[in-house]
C-alpha cells in the first residue's frame, strides 16, 4: 500500500471528558460482546507441498500505522508540569553473563517495505519468524527450512482477501499447551472502504512447515483493524487492535476472542468482538495477556492492559487492566471489564510517574550516526508482549513501554512486574532502564523465565552510534526495580535514511518451551546506511542458573 501516514499528523482529544474512567452508569454505554462473521475456513495442504508464493520487491511501501490520538504539548510547556520519573536506573548495574546460544540473520528487506514489524517465536525444534509481507522457518541453529515466502502463502488456494492480499502487521505465536503454531495478519482488499479481514491459521501439528487450519473473519466492515496483537490463553486466542474508521479517523480500541478449542480441530469457530469506542474513544494501544508456562487456575479470565499518559489527555498517568470472560455457550453472558471500563487502575503514588510524550507531534525522534534522519519510538503504547505466568504461589505479568527520561527526548524503557496472590493485582516492581545519559533505548520486548528471572531485548541508538540490538536482565533475587549491565546482541553498521522515520513497529521476545529458560529475541538493524534495506537478527540467551523442574502440562 503506497500510503504515507506521516501527513495525517496526530489526532487530538477535544475534551477531557473523553477519557473519563469512572465505572459505567445506567446513562453510559456498555461493552456488548458480539459475534463476528466467519467468512471461510478450511484445512490446507502442507506448506512443503504448496511452496512459497514468490516475493514481490516494491519500489517502496510504508505499511500504515496511524498514531493513537494524543494531545501535542511543547516540551518547554511540559517540563513545568511533568512530575520527575522516580524509578530511573541511571547506573549500569551489576554484570550478568548472557552467553549467546544462537545468533543468526532472519528475513531481511526482501519486499522493501517499512517498518519490518519483526515477530517470531520458538518451539521445541523450530523458530518461525515473520516480517511485514514475508516469513521464514528455521531450525534452532539457524538453518533455513522454508522461505522466505510471501505472507499470503499460508492462504494459497484458500481464496478471498487472505490469499489475494498480503497486507502485513503479522504475529507469530507458539501455543505450547497444544504444541501448535498460530499465525495471523490482516487482509485489506479496500483500505478506505472495508471490509477489513483478520486472517488466522493454526497448525495441525507440531511441524510449522506442515498443514494449517485456516480462517478468514470479517473483523469489521468500517473500521481498519490496525496493529493487531495476539495472545495465547487456555480458552481462546485473544487479540487487540487500534480501530480507524475507513482507515483514517481513530475509532478507539477493539478486542477479540477466537474460539481456540474449535480452531485446534479445524472446525467452524466463533470470534467474539467488543468495541470500546462507545465506552471511551481514547482507549488504545492495548495488549492481551499471553501465557507462558503452566496454565492459570480454571476460570481465570484473559487480561488486557494499556498505558495512558496524562500528557495525552488522561487525568493522570495510569496503567489500566481489564478482564475478559468469554462464555462460548452464550456469548451474551460474556463480559469485558466493568461494562467496558477497567477492572483496575494503577495510578500514582503506587505507579511511578512517566512521560510517554517523546518528540511531540512527530515520528522523527531517535538520532542515528551519520545522518540527520531520526526514527520513531512508538512511545504511545505498551510494547509487545504482555507476558503472563502462573508461578504457583502467585500470578505474574510483565510489560514495558518507552518513556522520555530527561524531558529532552532521551528514550528509556519503563518496565513492570505485576503480581496477584489473592484479591487485586499490584505493582510488585517497576523501573526505567536508562543507565547512560546519551544512548536511547526503546522498542523493547520483555519476558520472565520459569525461574522468575526477567530478560529484555531492545534497540539502542544515538547521534554517535548506529542502531543496534541489546539485552539486559535481572535475577529473581536482585534488588527490586533494577536490571543488570546490558549486553550487546548485535551491532548495527548503518542507519536508516528514509523520511518515513518508521522503526519496529515491534520486537518479540519468547521463551523456549523445552527448558522454559532460554530467551529468543528478534529485532531489526542495518548492515549499511540506506533508506529501507533493513535486516533482522534472531538471538537466544539464557540467564545462568535457570533451572525449571515443573513440567508444562500439554492440554489441547
Amino acid at each position: 500500500m503506497q500510503l504515507n501516514f506521516r501527513s495525517l499528523g496526530y489526532l487530538s482529544c477535544l475534551t477531557l471528558a473523553c477519557v473519563s474512567l469512572s465505572p459505567a452508569s445506567a446513562e453510559r454505554p456498555e461493552a456488548r460482546p458480539e459475534l463476528v462473521k466467519l467468512a471461510k475456513h478450511d484445512t490446507s495442504r502442507t506448506l512443503r507441498e504448496m511452496g512459497p508464493i514468490p516475493l514481490i520487491f516494491n519500489k517502496f511501501t510504508e505499511i500504515p500505522n496511524p498514531p493513537r490520538p494524543r494531545k501535542v504539548i511543547k516540551k518547554e510547556d511540559l517540563r513545568a508540569t511533568q512530575v520527575p520519573d522516580s524509578v530511573v536506573q541511571n547506573a549500569p548495574g551489576e554484570p550478568l553473563d548472557l552467553p549467546l546460544t544462537a545468533s543468526f540473520d532472519g528475513v531481511n528487506s526482501v519486499n522493501f517495505v517499512l517498518p519490518p514489524d519483526p515477530t517470531g517465536e520458538v518451539g521445541p525444534n523450530h523458530y518461525f519468524q515473520w516480517v511485514n509481507l514475508s516469513f521464514a522457518i528455521y531450525n534452532k541453529t539457524g538453518t533455513l527450512l522454508y522461505g522466505p515466502a510471501s505472507g499470503n502463502t499460508l492462504w494459497n488456494g484458500f481464496g478471498g482477501p487472505c490469499q489475494s492480499t498480503n497486507s502485513g502487521d503479522p504475529i507469530v505465536m507458539y501455543d505450547h499447551l497444544a504444541d501448535r503454531w498460530v499465525v495471523t495478519q490482516f487482509g485489506i482488499p479496500n483500505f478506505s472502504g472495508g471490509p477489513y479481514y483478520q486472517c488466522i491459521a493454526v497448525s495441525t501439528g507440531a511441524d510449522p512447515t506442515g498443514s494449517y487450519h485456516r480462517y478468514a473473519f470479517v473483523a469489521s466492515n468500517n473500521n481498519l483493524n490496525d496493529y493487531p496483537k495476539l495472545g495465547v490463553w487456555p480458552d481462546g486466542y485473544y487479540m487487540t487492535v487500534n480501530q480507524f474508521l475507513n482507515g483514517f479517523s481513530f475509532a478507539g480500541a477493539g478486542v477479540f476472542a477466537f474460539e481456540r478449542e474449535k480452531m485446534l480441530l479445524g472446525q467452524a469457530a466463533k470470534l467474539v468482538y467488543v468495541n470500546l469506542q462507545p465506552i471511551n474513544p481514547n482507549f488504545g494501544g492495548m495488549l492481551p495477556s499471553d501465557l507462558d508456562g503452566p496454565v492459570p487456575a480454571a476460570g481465570t479470565p484473559a487480561y488486557f492492559m494499556e498505558a495512558d499518559d496524562s500528557n495525552f489527555g488522561f487525568p493522570t498517568d495510569q496503567i489500566a487492566l481489564w478482564e475478559f470472560k468469554v462464555n462460548w455457550n452464550n456469548i451474551a453472558l460474556s463480559t469485558f471489564g466493568l461494562s467496558g471500563q477497567p477492572n483496575q487502575l494503577f495510578k500514582p503514588p503506587a505507579l511511578a510517574p512517566f512521560d510517554m510524550n517523546l518528540c511531540p507531534g512527530t515520528r522523527n525522534c531517535i538520532p542515528q550516526l551519520g545522518t540527520t534522519r531520526k526514527i520513531d519510538t512508538i512511545g504511545d503504547r505498551l510494547m509487545y508482549r504482555l507476558q503472563y505466568r502462573n508461578m504457583g504461589t502467585h500470578q505474574v505479568m510483565v510489560a514495558n513501554h518507552s518513556v522520555d527520561v530527561n524531558g529532552r527526548d532521551l528514550a528509556g524503557i519503563r518496565w513492570y512486574e505485576f503480581r496477584k496472590t489473592t484479591g487485586d493485582w499490584s505493582i510488585y516492581q517497576q523501573g526505567t532502564y536508562s543507565p547512560t545519559t546519551t544512548l536511547n533505548r526503546w522498542m523493547a520486548s520483555i519476558a520472565m523465565d520459569g525461574a522468575g528471572n526477567i530478560g529484555m531485548g531492545y534497540s539502542t541508538s544515538s547521534a554517535d552510534t548506529y542502531p543496534s540490538i541489546y539485552a539486559t536482565g535481572r535475577l529473581a533475587t536482585d534488588p527490586l526495580g533494577t536490571m543488570r549491565l546490558e549486553q550487546l546482541l548485535f551491532a548495527g553498521r548503518g542507519s536508516q535514511t528514509s523520511s518515513s522515520s518508521r522503526w519496529g513497529d515491534y520486537s518479540h521476545l519468547s521463551i523456549d518451551p523445552v527448558d522454559n529458560c532460554t530467551f529468543w529475541h528478534t529485532s531489526e538493524y542495518y548492515s549499511s546506511t540506506s533508506s529501507a534495506n533493513w535486516r533482522t537478527r534472531i538471538s537466544a540467551v539464557k540467564i545462568p542458573g535457570c533451572v525449571v523442574n515443573t513440567p508444562v502440562p500439554a492440554t489441547p
